[in-house]
C-alpha cells in the first residue's frame, strides 16, 4: 500500500534501524521502545490486521521469524514477550500486521 508507513519502511522510502530481513518479513527497532529491547516484525505482504489474515502459512512464518529473531539474533535467553495489537481497541496504531518483541528486563504483567 502506497500510504502505509510499514510498507514505506519495507521499500526503503523511510529509514529504520533494521534488525532482520528476508523474503517474507522485515524487522526493525521500535522508535518508541517500551522495553530495553523492542523490535517489530512485519510481513512484507500488506495485511491490515490479524483479523484480516486468512493465511495460516503467513502467520506461521511470522511467528517462526519472531522466535528466530528473539532467540538467535537478540539473544533474549531470559525470556521475552510477543504482542500483536488488533484494531484501535486493541492498541493497534499502524494498520499493517506486526508483532512486537519486548525483552531485556523482567516485564510486569
Amino acid at each position: 500500500m502506497s500510504d502505509c508507513l510499514f510498507c514505506k519502511l519495507i521499500n526503503g522510502d523511510i529509514p529504520s534501524d533494521t534488525v532482520y530481513e528476508d523474503d517474507a518479513v522485515y524487522a526493525f527497532k521500535d522508535i518508541h521502545p517500551k522495553a530495553p529491547v523492542h523490535v517489530l516484525v512485519i510481513p512484507k505482504l500488506h495485511v491490515a490486521t490479524l483479523t484480516d489474515c486468512d493465511d495460516p502459512a503467513l502467520l506461521g512464518v511470522l511467528m517462526n521469524r519472531v522466535r528466530t529473531i528473539a532467540d538467535d539474533l537478540l539473544h533474549l535467553t531470559a525470556g521475552y514477550r510477543v504482542i500483536i495489537n488488533v484494531r484501535e481497541g486493541g492498541g493497534q496504531e499502524v494498520f499493517h500486521l506486526h508483532a512486537h518483541i519486548l525483552g531485556g528486563k523482567r516485564l510486569p504483567f
